[in-house]
């Protein structure tokens, strides 16, 4: 005679299921436009000072690592987007708007699909020019 499998799932399986979905849950909720830096992050102040050669060192940086996506003027419209399920953010609109450097350093640190996280690529200062190069499609 054979053993019945118990129909109720042990207790590892259930915390497993609970965690996937609390994890996965917020994220499946997301959408572009709601992306945003939670209160503490938009509000801090960038240290870097915005001068010709922290805007010029920004500019090199988003050439190599941010232009192929988010395009020469910060449109979204780079030669890689086209491949991308979800269209990169339009950083002129985003500063126009009133985006913060501290959200803008927020989301490059972060990052979120299909953008990756440049905390361990980046250094903070390196991160901080690059908001002050994004900062200047403003009046682009």
């Amino acid at each position: 005679m054979r053993k019945s499998r118990n129909p109720v799932p042990s207790c590892s399986k259930i915390l497993i299921v609970l965690t996937v979905f609390s994890i996965s849950g917020p994220l499946l909720g997301q959408s572009g436009s709601d992306w945003k830096a939670p209160p503490s992050a938009a509000n801090r102040p960038n240290p870097v000072p915005v001068t010709a050669n922290t805007i010029a060192l920004g500019q090199k940086l988003y050439v190599g690592n941010c232009m192929t996506c988010h395009g020469p003027s910060g449109k979204g419209d780079g030669p890689g987007a086209a491949a991308l399920e979800k269209r990169p953010a339009d950083l002129a609109a985003r500063v126009k708007a009133g985006a913060t450097d501290g959200e803008l350093f927020w989301k490059i640190t972060e990052g979120r699909s299909p953008m990756i996280s440049w905390r361990g690529q980046l250094s903070d200062t390196q991160r901080w020019e690059l908001v002050n190069y994004i900062k200047t499609f403003a009046g682009k």
